[in-house]
């Protein structure tokens, strides 16, 4: 009930926002109107038809987004033709001959009066509003967005969604029913009723093309004539909103040495008791095993690793994951990793089966592609491990990568606890090579970018990012962590995909390490690459994926390391050309 809340009072915080202004013409075309027939079916249409397209997005596959952007398009030609039959009459009347059904209905709604509006006609337009409808994703949606699209496509997502946007309807019924006092006062005191009708008309034109050409996911997405995050996080604070994941708080345990079991009694661990451990039902494959069960594991210390094979943080976490399997595994330790997907690439099990090889993993892994396993689990984070004691229980649990020697130091006590008489042992100590090293954090001054629009940030190419859309990009030098595009790019939210052969992405960056999750697009054909630093070839500061004179090709969809400094770590300017089309370029990681 708390998050319905706090969604529905994003939702009506959303007037004060820049992303409302394209629809405002849509809805201020129907002041005067009556409300229950006509402006209330239009505001009940456009939430939730905008609920329902925000659901199907968070599944995540192209069938939807092909879908949505059909209906994006009728709805603009809907739309445009609405408008002009405000400006005229005359041509409102000969759409009407044409389009019997469709034609009447938005002649009738919109007509100034020489019809009476239906509730049919009202939401029609109600449903094109809502295709169109892109609000910014300040503090709230994002928190609702994020939820979605890691739980996917469920009812709490929905409902969250439809309280969203009854809230943005709320807040715009409120300012209708003020501006048709206002329309109406001006009707009958200066009586250009017609010339009110032909300027939302041609408001409403002016709408259209803000949408069409892209404006209110671009430009309007990144002004603020009057902020709302300050507000909604105001909300988030004063409620105590819970994450929509539901991530446990942060263990806070000790380093102390471990004391040795005294022989008469028992040993048993300080760790302190989190709850039960949950199913592990629900991953639609399991590699390296039969599927197990949390009653199966009774009686073993378990590892539950939440992965991804394109992280680079997951990436670097493997190496000890991989050696405490290998050295407890004669104790009673059990490790499992549980793939979650951030991208929609890493939800095909052949790129998953061929990372579990290339990473050498030997252990079960469990599939998670609908998150089966990480709801259970109310886990947030990549990676995050959790430790299960010989009794099910959840006793420890470590989010993001480092403090190696706490986990095993608990891997130990849980162990010793359920009758191991292991001796004591230096913790592991991996020699990671490549990509799986540690990074350099001392001189890490850039952070994780992605170049899909959904995510992407300080992108710096003249033209703008274009979303979906096949786009001549040019770009100079960026600043500091700033990034671009030359050659032609469709940007999709995920990632942007090279059109023609030639393209290049720059980017200046400060850290030891560049790595970019780069995949060959559907049709898997090989893709040649050239990285130049500071505009030479890398020389002995070229990453594992590539040679001396920074040359690669990129072969499957995963993450590579294009520079690694060899010397004192700088900021640079690295820039890689892709001689060959099709390459899709997902996010940057640093090291």
């Amino acid at each position: 009930m708390t998050l319905l809340i706090i969604a529905y009072l994003g939702g009506v915080l959303t007037i004060l926002s820049p992303c409302i202004l394209p629809i405002l013409p849509f809805v201020f075309a129907r002041a005067g109107q009556p409300f229950i027939r006509s402006t209330l079916p239009m505001l009940a249409g456009m939430a939730a038809t905008f609920a329902l397209v925000a659901t199907l997005a968070a599944v995540g596959g192209s069938w939807a987004i092909r879908a949505n952007e059909y209906g994006r398009l009728a709805a603009i030609v809907m739309l445009a033709l609405f408008g002009a039959s405000l400006l005229s009459p005359r041509f409102a009347s000969t759409l009407a001959r044409p389009i019997v059904d469709l034609g009447n209905n938005l002649v009738n709604a919109n007509s100034a009066g020489r019809a009476a509006p239906t509730v049919r006609s009202a939401l029609i337009l109600g449903v094109a509003t809502g295709l169109l409808w892109a609000p910014c994703a300040a503090p709230i949606l994002g928190l609702v967005l994020t939820g979605a699209a890691l739980q996917g496509a469920n009812l709490q997502t929905t409902f969250l969604l439809i309280a969203y946007a009854g809230g943005a309807a709320t807040s715009l019924a409120v300012a209708l029913l003020l501006g048709g006092k206002i329309f109406a006062a001006m009707k009958r005191s200066l009586g250009f009723g017609d010339r009110i009708r032909q300027l939302l008309g041609a408001a409403v034109l002016a709408g259209v093309a803000v949408i069409a050409l892209g404006l209110d996911t671009s430009l309007l997405a990144r002004l603020s004539y009057a902020s709302t995050a300050s507000l909604e996080q105001a909300v988030l604070d004063r409620l105590h909103a819970k994450p929509l994941s539901g991530a446990p708080s942060e263990l806070a345990s000790s380093d102390a040495t471990v004391v040795a079991a005294d022989a008469k009694k028992p040993f048993r661990s300080d760790l302190p008791m989190e709850g039960y451990a949950p199913s592990l039902d629900g991953a639609v494959e399991w590699l390296n095993s039969k599927p197990l069960t949390t009653e199966q594991l009774r009686g073993k210390v378990v590892l539950v690793d939440f992965w991804t094979y394109s992280c680079i943080n997951c990436i670097r976490t493997i190496p000890y994951v991989r050696a405490w399997a290998e050295k407890y595994a004669d104790q009673g330790l059990v490790v499992i990793g549980v793939h979650a997907p951030e991208f929609a690439f890493e939800k095909k099990v052949d790129n998953v089966q061929k990372a579990v090889s290339d990473f050498q993993i030997g252990y079960p892994v469990a599939i998670d592609n609908d998150y089966k396993i990480w709801r259970a689990f109310e886990n947030s984070y990549w990676p995050a491990a959790y430790l299960i004691d010989a009794k099910g229980q959840i006793r420890y649990h470590h989010f993001g990568e480092g403090n190696y020697g706490r986990t095993e130091k608990a891997i130990q006590d849980l162990l010793r606890e359920a009758g191991s008489q292991m001796a004591a042992a230096a913790p592991v100590a991996p020699d990671a090579k490549g990509v799986e090293a540690a990074p350099d954090l001392g001189n890490i001054r850039s952070g994780e970018t992605y170049l899909g629009y959904g995510q992407a940030e300080n992108f710096v190419s003249p033209e703008g990012l274009q979303p979906d859309t096949s786009e001549t990009y040019s770009i100079a030098a960026p600043g500091l962590n700033a990034w671009g595009l030359s050659g032609t790019w469709t940007v999709g939210k995920d990632q942007a995909t090279l059109d023609q052969p030639g393209g290049t992405i720059a980017y200046r960056f400060s850290a030891r390490d560049l790595h970019l999750v780069l995949g060959p697009g559907a049709s898997a054909r090989p893709i040649r690459f050239q990285v130049t630093i500071d505009g030479k070839p890398p020389g002995p500061d070229h990453g594992s994926d590539i040679d001396a004179d920074g040359n690669g090709t990129v072969t499957a969809t995963r993450l590579y390391q294009l520079v690694r400094q060899s010397g004192t770590v700088a900021a640079r300017n690295f820039e890689v050309r892709f001689l060959d089309p099709g390459v899709q370029a997902y996010a940057f990681t640093f090291g």
